[in-house]
């Protein structure tokens, strides 16, 4: 089974309807790749963990939800401070990491179901036309916030139980069976689809 993110609790985040923490979320999407001051993306990274840390959440689980992004952020800052300087680097990666944060806050204080719910609604239109149908794409949506997190527990349990093998260096020992997970969890949100629509 996969893990939900969603963390039961009070606070102002968790009482928002979920349409308006969404929309707020696209909208600050937005705003953040308009920002170029780092000082001001310095002010939005610690709003979404101001926001993230409101939900009442621990330490030890943000951190497995975050931790494989610091080398993708350490990556993009190397590739753009080469190219593009030091102050352009640091504004990329706070711009990345105040997404990201204000990504899981709205994901850790809204019900999954509630997600579905909005999608729905929202594609409603497109589904009277005939062009999609509103309630499998919410679910694959849905399951695919609980989906991404699982990929990288796996990566984590592999290269520790590989490791523990004397495995750790050899990539096969450890792409294979991080390969034939993947494609079974993507089995399950198949099945889960197929059911719903059934």
């Amino acid at each position: 089974m996969m893990e939900p993110l969603y963390v039961a609790g009070d606070s102002p985040l968790h009482r928002l309807p979920a349409w308006l923490k969404l929309l707020a979320l696209m909208a600050a999407g937005a705003g953040l790749f308009m920002l170029r001051d780092p000082r001001w993306l310095a002010l939005a990274l610690a709003v979404s963990a101001a926001l993230v840390w409101s939900t009442g959440v621990g330490l030890a689980a943000v951190w497995r939800q975050v931790r494989g992004l610091v080398w993708v952020l350490l990556a993009v800052a190397l590739f753009t401070g080469w190219f593009q300087g030091a102050i352009e680097a640091l504004a990329v990666v706070l711009r990345v990491a105040a997404m990201v944060g204000l990504a899981l806050a709205v994901t850790l204080a809204t019900r999954t179901s509630d997600l579905i719910a909005v999608c729905e609604r929202a594609l409603a239109p497109f589904e009277r036309l005939g062009l999609v149908d509103a309630g499998k794409v919410a679910l694959a949506l849905a399951l695919t916030l609980r989906f991404v997190p699982e990929i990288w527990r796996n990566f984590q349990e592999i290269r520790e139980a590989q490791a523990a093998r004397g495995l750790g260096a050899n990539p096969i020992a450890l792409i294979v069976p991080l390969i034939v997970l993947t494609l079974k969890r993507a089995q399950e949100v198949a099945e889960a689809i197929d059911a719903r629509s059934s």
